[in-house]
């Protein structure tokens, strides 16, 4: 788990390291094919997991699936949020313009 900025979010919050996500889609899975209890209950086993790797409440069940760090960037070099993806070629935040690799 590390506290990266969400850029849909618009704020700071814990995303999930592979091993976390890995577990968390799971039971995402899980939760969507179950047909059985309220949305709050079919998704309670998935908020319990989250709660506990993260710490952070209040979350809604689709946006755990987007708090995964693989899917964002590395830091930008100058305003320190991530770039949006791992492949952008600028930072959607401050514009700065990502270093290439051949660089």
């Amino acid at each position: 788990m590390k506290i990266l900025w969400c850029w849909r979010c618009r704020m700071e919050l814990p995303m999930l390291d592979e091993a976390e996500y890995k577990k968390a889609y799971e039971l995402y899975g899980k939760s969507i094919r179950s047909r059985e209890g309220t949305y709050e209950e079919r998704f309670k086993e998935l908020m319990d997991y989250y709660e506990e790797v993260t710490g952070f409440t209040k979350t809604i069940p689709n946006a755990i699936m987007h708090h995964r760090i693989a899917q964002y960037g590395p830091p930008c070099e100058k305003c320190g949020k991530p770039y949006r993806t791992p492949l952008a070629s600028f930072c959607a935040a401050c514009g700065n313009k990502r270093p290439s690799s051949s660089e």
